[in-house]
């Protein structure tokens, strides 16, 4: 994208070179995306540019812009060019050890808070393998007397995860801290969750470069058929869970089976799947055996 910077351009014909170039980039929602980076650049919302399509850019403006645009022409997510994402109710930064948070995992929210109706109760809650903490502290929000851990192997996340709760005011009620899946860990929780890399490393070729280049390998890939992390963590699971306590696991397309199986032979029982907007079983909900 290529553009002269010695005049003022309107917003509209930004947009329009901007959406040629995302276009031909591949990029699945070029409008959609143009429209974000420009309103990060004039520091206003996307709706607020509606209308104004005569509304002039200066230099600095177009440089910026264009930069973004350069960006996401080279399969940048938005979300890692603004450096945040938004999930459930909350808006988390992100970094470079950071899985980027997708609309999925929220069906891991809505399950968990579907099955626990006495919401005003002192719950503990773990997150293995916490990332941004997008998950933990989205339940926490909705769960005001709720107390949580979260949990990551890698200690660039934990910082991130520890900055997402001071942002989101709840740093008095989550810990996170670096370690590995639930190894080490003490005490029992009422509510276990994860998000774990369920990935067959034959799959990765077929994702998006969003995903490949962007996302860390070490929050996507599960082994050669996925099911890695499940093994993992499993063992742990029985020893960390409350009596009367729920573990909710994200899983990927056709897992279900093979998850059920692997928390089995580790003494949970299943409870429940939810599917996601696609109608896919993308959250497993289990509890113990006895």
């Amino acid at each position: 994208m290529e553009l002269e910077y010695d005049k003022a351009i309107p917003l509209s014909t930004l947009l329009a070179e901007a959406n040629v170039s995302l276009t031909i980039a591949g990029v699945e929602t070029p409008q959609l995306d143009a429209r974000l980076l420009l309103a990060h650049v004039l520091q206003c919302t996307p709706k607020k540019n509606y209308g104004r399509d005569q509304f002039l850019l200066f230099d600095e403006q177009q440089a910026a812009f264009t930069a973004l645009v350069v960006r996401r022409v080279r399969r940048e997510p938005v979300s890692r060019i603004l450096g945040w994402r938004g999930f459930w109710t909350l808006d988390f930064r992100l970094n470079a050890e950071t899985f980027d948070p997708r609309p999925e995992t929220e069906t891991v929210v809505e399950a968990l808070l579907e099955h626990v109706v006495k919401r005003h109760l002192p719950y503990s809650l773990l997150d293995l393998g916490s990332g941004s903490g997008n998950l933990l502290l989205a339940v926490l929000s909705e769960l005001k007397n709720a107390m949580g851990v979260g949990i990551d192997i890698a200690a660039g996340a934990v910082a991130m995860a520890r900055m997402n709760a001071a942002s989101a005011g709840l740093a008095t009620r989550a810990l996170f801290q670096v370690g590995n899946w639930g190894e080490g860990l003490g005490g029992v929780f009422d509510v276990i969750m994860a998000n774990p890399p369920y990935i067959a490393e034959s799959d990765m070729c077929g994702l998006s470069p969003e995903v490949v280049h962007f996302d860390p390998r070490r929050a996507l890939v599960g082994g050669p058929d996925g099911l890695a992390a499940y093994r993992a963590i499993a063992p742990s699971l029985r020893r960390l869970l409350a009596p009367r306590g729920v573990v909710a696991l994200e899983i990927g397309q056709g897992q279900a089976p093979a998850v059920n199986e692997i928390m089995t032979e580790n003494g949970l029982a299943w409870h429940a799947c939810r599917s996601d907007l696609s109608g896919i079983t993308r959250c497993m909900l289990f509890c113990r055996a006895d």
